[in-house]
């Protein structure tokens, strides 16, 4: 995992509710905390774009219900900016669900694009994406 060039704006909660954007089994999941979060105490963390989450699945397969698993998300609603002044915003939230916390994702195919931080920070994701923005 490397660092990100610019200071990504925050766009999710603690507690949020997100779809994934690949095909790992799970259809909504609920965001518990929020790895390498520095805040203040007792506020909740905030998270963003490329941000390593660990998350709850709330719907989905059988087996993959009431787990806690790794994930990476991908897209965010609220707009943020890039090191050359642009901003981007997606249509929805989504993230990527991972086999361990090295970066390594559990679904084989990703639906939609994916920021190019994303793909710059975690390698092993670059490799299954089609869409990069």
């Amino acid at each position: 995992m490397k660092a990100l060039k610019s200071n990504m704006t925050k766009g999710l909660n603690h507690g949020s509710l997100v779809e994934p954007c690949d095909n790992s089994g799970a259809k909504l999941v609920r965001i518990i905390s929020v790895k390498g979060a520095k805040t203040v105490r007792k506020r909740a963390p905030k998270c963003g774009i490329a941000d390593l989450v660990m998350v709850s699945v709330v719907k989905g397969d059988k087996e993959m219900r009431k787990q806690v698993v790794p994930a990476i998300i991908v897209r965010q609603r609220m707009a943020f900016r890039r090191p050359d002044g642009t901003r981007i915003k997606f249509e929805d939230n989504s993230l990527v669900i991972l086999k361990d916390e090295k970066g390594n994702p559990k679904g084989t195919t990703f639906k939609g694009p994916i920021a190019k931080e994303v793909t710059e920070r975690w390698a092993p994701l670059s490799k299954v994406a089609t869409i990069v923005i």
